[in-house]
């Protein structure tokens, strides 16, 4: 069911997104310190289709470090973030095959 975005920025850094080589768990280098996209006009269609869901319902918390951390959680992705993070792998491409 589609709901109204809240702008939490969670869909910006919870998960991976191939179209800007951007990692599970790590913050989109466009994303602003007001959690507003700074490409926005020229984000990638994978940004565009998106629709803030009930998913962004269930991680709602204060904020987006807990809720990108209940997203994760909610799709057992915590550990495999927790590496990348580690690690320090600012590329997709490098998480998945390094």
């Amino acid at each position: 069911m589609a709901m109204e975005c809240t702008r939490c920025g969670a869909c910006c850094v919870a998960p991976d997104i191939a179209a800007l080589d951007k990692p599970l768990g790590m913050r989109c280098p466009h994303l602003t310190a007001d959690n507003l996209c700074s490409v926005y006009e020229r984000r990638p269609d994978v940004c565009r289709a998106y629709q803030a869901d009930d998913v962004c319902r269930l991680i709602d918390a204060p904020t987006l470090e807990e809720r990108v951390g209940k997203y994760l959680a909610l799709f057992e992705l915590t550990e495999e973030a927790r590496a990348i993070r580690q690690s320090g792998c600012s590329s997709m491409r490098k998480a998945r095959h390094g």
